[in-house]
């Protein structure tokens, strides 16, 4: 199948299925008499493979070694393990930080005044006395 054919299989850009080849996490596809690339069911695997790993926030260095244990059906999947116990460590940091985040907005949210007036709104006047005088 053309690249077009294959970008609406896997739902996918074409741009983003041409990266993924230049990036050599699908194997590059072979050409037709004309120079279109071809590809095949194993292209429609690696993409859904990759999709499934994005949707996880798993980053492409990740998926590539990911991918190439897959390689080695019978080897030992103690690497596959560690590799997702450290994503996970990533994303228990990332909540983290967002909850931080999160109280730090709500604080500012409380400190707007009642008087719902933009002059007298804390948000503002805050973020305004940290930035830099003009001309200074």
């Amino acid at each position: 199948m053309r690249i077009s054919e294959l970008a609406r299989t896997v739902e996918l850009p074409a741009a983003t299925i041409r990266f993924y080849e230049t990036e050599g996490l699908i194997e590059k596809p072979a050409r037709s008499v004309s120079n279109y690339r071809r590809y095949g069911q194993e292209a429609i695997k690696q993409l859904g493979f990759i999709r499934q790993c994005r949707s996880l926030g798993i980053g492409l260095a990740e998926i590539r070694r990911l991918m190439d244990l897959a390689k080695a059906p019978g080897a030992d999947c103690t690497e596959v393990d560690d590799l997702l116990d450290e994503h996970i460590a990533r994303v228990h940091e990332q909540r983290r930080n967002l909850a931080k985040l999160e109280r730090e907005l709500k604080a500012l949210r409380a400190d707007c005044h009642p008087s719902k007036q933009v002059r007298r709104c804390g948000i503002l006047r805050d973020s305004a006395a940290k930035l830099p005088a003009a001309g200074r």
